[in-house]
């Protein structure tokens, strides 16, 4: 079985990133791995189909990543005595751009990562039928295992009785 040192978890900074930040730290102090979080800006060209980008592009997609690196810094502090609480002993933030999906896993392979912790949902409405599901690309498609977490089935136990 291998080692379990480095765990990626990719963020969203939706409501439900951080249930899945609480469980990646949870299993992260357990196995007293690493724990890196990320948060991809999506490409323009993704949107080049309906979307006329405006001139000073360049400043707009560097204004989107020091706002991207803002949020990051935000959750981080708002989300720290969870990841403290669950014993984590090393997290690493970072911002990427591109693809959503392609960035993840360059990531993951670049840091070594041994698991892949993500939710299911992120992206909602049209944003999801252009993209799909970046979760089931990147379980179909990484090299580290991935577990997904599901954040609306907290209560499995009692919607079963």
């Amino acid at each position: 079985m291998q080692e379990i040192k480095t765990i990626i978890t990719p963020i969203d900074f939706s409501d439900n990133a951080a249930t899945i930040v609480e469980s990646a730290a949870y299993i992260a102090g357990k196995f007293g791995a690493q724990l890196h979080l990320i948060f991809v800006v999506q490409n323009f060209e993704d949107y080049s189909g309906i979307f006329v980008p405006p001139v000073n592009l360049p400043n707009l997609e560097e204004q989107l990543l020091q706002s991207a690196q803002k949020k990051m810094d935000d959750f981080l502090v708002q989300n720290k005595d969870v990841i403290h609480s669950a014993g984590v002993p090393e997290v690493q933030s970072m911002v990427l751009t591109g693809d959503v999906t392609d960035e993840i896993l360059n990531y993951t392979r670049e840091q070594r990562g041994d698991l892949i912790v993500m939710g299911t949902h992120g992206y909602k409405g049209l944003e999801r039928v252009m993209f799909g599901s970046i979760a089931d690309k990147v379980v179909k498609t990484a090299c580290s295992p991935v577990l997904t977490i599901n954040p609306y089935r907290k209560n499995c136990e009692e919607s079963s009785e």
